[in-house]
């Protein structure tokens, strides 16, 4: 008698307890960096994996619920201090949303490019290069808009070069460590998949 051991990504018990698992693991792994900038922002130990996996695996949709729940902890987590460091209804907007909302949700696209490019290793590494792009950008005009004070000059360009420095100095390491982490996840979906296929098809074979 053959054991059942596949999983059914498309069982909606099974898609919810994944995502929240992967949303509290991302939540754990991000309170946990390698290294911390002064003026926030760090580096993790593959905090964003985790809601890369969700939209890998479970897809978009599902990859962007987890993205928008991990946002929204991100926020309560870290972010309520920083409303003491900013002033006016704008920049309260600016800083839940281009700090928090915008950069964290969008990790959910990050298995956009899985059934356009045929190589999964390769869309992974896009897909999530694109959406740490997007929350480069989003952290970047924060940094240009209502973390000002910090920079060395007040002068429009140097404000901006200040913010774009600043934010690669943490987005670039991160960005690294997510694509070698999707594609070790990827690596190890490719180990369980063909196990997973041997039982479905002693599982056949015992029924019949």
């Amino acid at each position: 008698m053959a054991t059942k051991t596949r999983i059914d990504i498309h069982n909606r018990t099974f898609q919810m307890v994944f995502s929240a698992v992967m949303v509290a693991l991302a939540t754990v792994l991000s309170v946990i960096p390698v290294m911390q900038l002064p003026f926030g922002g760090s580096v993790t130990l593959f905090s964003q994996v985790p809601i890369l996996a969700v939209s890998w695996i479970l897809g978009i949709p599902w990859g962007l619920a987890s993205g928008l729940a991990y946002a929204i902890l991100q926020l309560l987590v870290g972010g309520i201090g920083n409303f003491s460091y900013v002033q006016g209804i704008l920049a309260y907007i600016i800083l839940v949303f281009a700090d928090y909302l915008v950069p964290f949700t969008f990790l959910g696209f990050g298995g956009m490019f899985k059934r356009v490019i045929k190589n999964p290793y390769t869309a992974a590494s896009v897909g999530t290069v694109m959406v740490c792009a997007i929350r480069y950008i989003s952290h970047f005009i924060s940094g240009a808009t209502i973390w000002t004070e910090y920079a060395p000059d007040t002068a429009i360009k140097a404000v901006l070069a200040y913010s774009a420095s600043y934010n690669a100095t943490y987005m670039v390491p991160e960005t690294i460590i997510s694509v070698i982490g999707i594609c070790a996840v990827i690596a190890l979906l490719n180990k369980l998949a063909p196990k997973q296929q041997t039982a479905a098809t002693g599982e056949e074979k015992t029924e019949e």
